[in-house]
């Protein structure tokens, strides 16, 4: 009788440990560290990057959660520095275990957190850092991005600054990465579509530049009918608000002319009528998942999921798609689930490429305008999609080569 009295005791501690250790796994959190510049230049920008992360992990928990886990967000300050931010990522990675990391600013943040990925087993994914090389050169088997590039950002610009006409083109950009391949793409395919086009300035700016004037002289002089920018945050605010004044009336062909929050910046809504926009998420996208996700979110924070928020939401819901598509957290596992999936958003159907990680996405296009259903100041209009397809950059032409199928 002691004998079986022993066994099951052992029986039962034995059965106690194992289900601690699975309510433990259960209840354990599925940690997403968001590196973007929370302080300095850039501050607003990654602020509303995260916000537009935070509100996808507090729908997925709101929604049961991940695999049955609760999705923790980790905001982590990259205060826009590759080895600063790589050195908190560590951090995160060897005390707290997390695996997943995401972020939209800063191109070159994007690089760095690639190779601390592929060292430290992990996945980092962007919906902003849009340089073509992050998923050309540069790309890696643990480096996704649900979201645009710039080559894909410029086909689109270039579509509409040539079917509408336009013959004598100029172009500004920061000198980095980023800018370079933006401007280089724009041009590329403006002279595939219409060799007769005249580049007529080809301009490059440090990041975080005050006075334009040099700037905007040169343009001006140039006499362009159009002008071409891939600048964001404060660079285009200023650009902008300091072009009217000295006599800059050529419409934009602009990669950001939806974000709010520089238009407000200009404060003269004459310098910015006209210009026009290409985005991978608008508010005014005219689909009813976009407009259902649109009115819960302002009914949840009583403002609008504009420009980064919307980008950063979809691409997150997008990773969470991939994680429930793997069942586990298993890196590995996460990476081949991600690869060729398919996620129907509010910015319409996303598809993620095997070949180079790169998400095919449609792009939408709209005008400034007056008068529009958000804002008393000018805003974009209704959104006119472009479909993935037509600025779609073949796999054979990306250079990418270190993602084995």
């Amino acid at each position: 009788m002691k004998k079986n009295a022993f066994v099951c005791l052992a029986l039962i501690a034995v059965v106690a440990v194992l289900f601690g250790a699975s309510y433990a796994t259960a209840a354990e959190t599925i940690k997403l560290g968001c590196t973007e510049p929370l302080s300095g230049t850039f501050k607003d920008i990654g602020e509303r990057y995260a916000e537009g992360v935070e509100y996808a992990v507090d729908t997925i928990n709101a929604n049961g959660g991940l695999l049955g886990r609760k999705v923790e967000f980790i905001p982590v300050d990259s205060e826009l520095k590759p080895d600063i931010v790589t050195r908190k990522a560590n951090k995160l990675i060897l005390k707290e275990g997390v695996k997943f990391f995401c972020g939209g600013t800063g191109s070159s943040i994007g690089g760095a957190m690639s190779v601390l990925m592929e060292k430290q087993d992990g996945i980092f994914f962007t919906y902003g850092q849009d340089a073509a090389s992050l998923t050309g050169d540069k790309c890696s088997k643990h480096f996704f991005r649900p979201g645009g590039s710039t080559d894909g950002r410029s086909y689109a610009l270039a579509q509409w600054v040539v079917k509408n006409g336009y013959k004598r083109v100029a172009g500004i950009a920061q000198d980095y990465s980023f800018g370079k391949e933006a401007m280089a793409a724009f041009i590329k395919k403006v002279k595939e579509l219409d060799p007769t086009v005249e580049i007529v300035a080809e301009l490059f700016h440090p990041l975080g530049t005050k006075d334009y004037a040099p700037y905007i002289s040169q343009i001006i002089s140039s006499k362009p009918e159009v002008v071409f920018t891939s600048n964001w945050g404060n660079d285009l605010t200023l650009l902008l608000k300091q072009g009217k004044p000295m006599g800059m009336d050529a419409p934009f062909a602009c990669y950001y002319a939806n974000d709010d929050v520089m238009i407000k910046g200009v404060a003269n809504d004459s310098a910015v009528i006209g210009s026009m926009g290409a985005e991978i998420y608008m508010l005014s996208i005219p689909t009813e998942k976009n407009k259902a996700f649109v009115a819960q979110f302002h009914k949840d924070k009583g403002h609008y999921p504009t420009w980064l928020i919307g980008k950063a939401y979809t691409a997150t819901m997008f990773w969470a798609e991939a994680v429930k598509k793997a069942g586990t957290t298993d890196t590995q596992a996460v990476i081949k689930a991600w690869e060729g999936l398919e996620y129907d958003g509010p910015a319409g159907n996303w598809t993620m490429r095997a070949c180079d990680h790169q998400a095919q996405v449609p792009y939408w296009t709209a005008k400034i305008v007056k008068k529009n259903d958000f804002f008393d100041h000018a805003y974009v209009g209704e959104a006119s999609m472009i479909p993935a397809k037509e600025v779609e950059v073949p796999c054979s032409e990306t250079g990418c080569t270190r993602i084995s199928q």
